[in-house]
């Protein structure tokens, strides 16, 4: 493959992992409406469209170890690919948790475990994703920095959420009050630790 056209497919790639990503963030944005409102119809959506996901990560992956493979990529290019093929991996985990979000929106009890504001959780995670994907595509090392010091602000606030579920867990079975199930205290904590 001629130079040109090897860097097309470069440029092409970086376009389809963006477009993958963006795909993405709509189905957490989705999800995380469906359980602020409380609509099935959208958890549904969320969940159906999974397998979507996966199928164009694995086209992306394929592409991405042809890339590899048959490109003998230079230094800058190796590292793009590389970078590319961890980013990959990660939208896909994403979009699985979005998936999973979906299912408790679902299942989620109109009184939940504990009073832990998962949407503005998953609304900060989902504004650190959408940089990090700006930071890919426009190459902005600045952006990836400041988009590293922030992830560590979404795990306070889930290491904050995780407590004050267990914190609350400890109180009603302190003061007898009607225990929750296993099963509910999973799910929460689950969501909150994703």
């Amino acid at each position: 493959m001629p130079r040109e056209n090897y860097q097309e497919s470069l440029n092409e790639f970086r376009e389809d992992v963006q477009q993958l990503g963006e795909l993405v963030l709509e189905r957490l944005d989705q999800s995380l409406s469906a359980l602020e409102h409380t609509d099935t119809e959208t958890a549904k959506s969320v969940i159906e469209g999974d397998e979507e996901i996966n199928q164009r990560y694995l086209e992306l992956e394929s592409t991405c170890i042809d890339l590899f493979a048959l490109q003998q990529p230079v230094a800058s290019d190796l590292r793009f690919i590389a970078a590319s093929f961890k980013i990959l991996t990660d939208i896909e985990r994403i979009g699985d948790l979005a998936t999973n979000l979906g299912r408790y929106a679902l299942s989620a009890k109109q009184e939940s475990v504990s009073d832990v504001a998962l949407y503005d959780i998953g609304a900060a995670a989902h504004e650190l994703v959408a940089d990090s994907l700006d930071a890919y595509v426009t190459e902005d090392v600045t952006m990836c920095y400041r988009v590293a010091e922030r992830d560590d602000e979404i795990d306070s606030l889930c290491h904050s959420a995780s407590q004050r579920v267990v914190r609350d867990l400890i109180e009603r079975e302190a003061t007898g009050e009607d225990p929750w199930s296993v099963e509910q205290v999973l799910d929460d904590v689950s969501i909150v630790l994703l």
